[in-house]
């Protein structure tokens, strides 16, 4: 890749017949089909702008076409070219099976860094815009509107209000990727909130103002809870994370919070951008329940999301909260990706490399090792190796 990939940059990972691939999109417009084992590229797919977000694959096992049954959706930075970036594309042989527009609102920006959920047969996604869609994303329903074939459309709601655009502006941009729990889809969203959408009725009809710009994905626990990450701007604390609990009516959802240090970076104060990770799935017997997460404040936070540990001032600035035990703390410089977390392992990217922890049944952590590339991309695991683009141009493998 000669340009590299930035956030959130995540490769997708499947296989196919007896083969793994990988999928990654890239700063140079184009979407790769790559195999996992040699590296070489088998199809590359051509979008307008640079590819920054993670797509989504969506198995179509009602699809009438055997090369369609394995779909790639996946958005990019909006183009003065064409106003339709987010697109369906075979996984198998990197055919365009449909196009989204994302269309002019009050909004700043119309890329689309999230990924789509699917659940079911219909895909939910918040588009930067600031419009949350819900649409098939099986190609046989997509219709010609114009030039393009476009998925059929089954909701589209705003993700801000008239009082959001006179408070913040423009700035009322979707990045983050949605999350399901109990039958309603969970996004955060520029303007400051944390929705709920109501797949039953389809409506939104939970909704937590925090205030900051929510870059962040929501992460689901096993205790059914929601973690959000929350940034410093436009809120009167410090940013940090945030566990809620959505069963609840949103005045009294707030579980905890965690505040991060204060540092200024590009166009950032502090807080959390990235998402949190849980180590629900993949952790070893007897261990504890584990959140990550990387503040811009440069340092590697690991906290027991279900235990408390003193108090700390809310994201307002002056409520006085509970706050999770603090487990594990590591200056790896600033970043905006999401660190991963697998039986005893930790891996932590961001501006200052690479960095693979170990950790024992006393919690003590052990830096196994460091790679100095410059990452804004979250990596994946398979098979004991480390999946992971860097913004210098390349997409690396490490392991043995």
């Amino acid at each position: 890749m000669r340009y590299g990939a930035g956030w959130t940059g995540q490769p997708l990972l499947f296989r196919e017949k007896d083969n793994i691939y990988l999928l990654q999109g890239s700063y140079d417009y184009n979407l790769r089909k790559i195999d996992a084992l040699t590296g070489e590229v088998v199809w590359k797919y051509l979008f307008d702008d640079a590819v920054k977000g993670t797509g989504t694959l969506f198995y179509n096992k009602k699809s009438l076409s055997k090369e369609n049954k394995l779909v790639i959706l996946q958005g990019s930075r909006q183009s003065a070219k064409s106003e339709y970036n987010y697109r369906g594309i075979s996984a198998i042989n990197g055919e365009e099976l449909f196009r989204t527009k994302v269309v002019r609102t009050r909004s700043n920006s119309r890329d689309v860094d999230g990924s789509a959920l699917i659940v079911g047969d219909t895909a939910y996604i918040g588009l930067e815009n600031g419009i949350f869609k819900v649409f098939n994303p099986n190609d046989d329903y997509a219709s010609v509107n114009g030039k393009f074939y476009e998925p059929e459309l089954f909701n589209e709601l705003n993700l801000f209000t008239t009082k959001d655009i006179s408070r913040i502006g423009g700035n009322i941009i979707t990045e983050s990727s949605p999350s399901l729990f109990n039958h309603k889809v969970y996004i955060t969203a520029g303007s400051g909130y944390v929705y709920g959408y109501n797949i039953e009725s389809g409506e939104i009809d939970w909704e937590y103002f925090i205030g900051a710009d929510l870059n962040g994905s929501p992460v689901v626990t096993d205790d059914s809870c929601l973690l959000i990450p929350v940034e410093k701007q436009y809120i009167a604390g410090n940013g940090g994370l945030l566990k809620l609990n959505p069963n609840k009516s949103p005045e009294i959802a707030l579980v905890w919070y965690y505040p991060v240090g204060n540092f200024h970076l590009l166009s950032w104060d502090g807080g959390v951008i990235g998402s949190a990770c849980v180590n629900d799935k993949y952790k070893l017997k007897e261990t504890k329940p584990l959140s990550a997460f990387i503040g811009i404040d440069g340092y590697l936070y690991v906290i027991d999301y279900k235990s408390i540990d003193g108090t700390a001032k809310s994201f307002d600035g002056k409520t006085i909260v509970d706050k999770p035990e603090l487990i594990f703390k590591y200056k790896v410089g600033s970043s905006i990706s999401s660190p991963i977390m697998f039986k005893d392992k930790l891996i932590a990217c961001g501006y200052g490399g690479m960095y693979l922890f170990e950790f024992d049944k006393d919690y003590n952590f052990t830096l196994l090792e460091k790679k100095g590339y410059y990452f804004e991309a979250t990596p994946i695991v398979y098979n004991g190796k480390i999946y992971v683009a860097s913004k210098d141009g390349w997409l690396y493998c490490f392991g043995d």
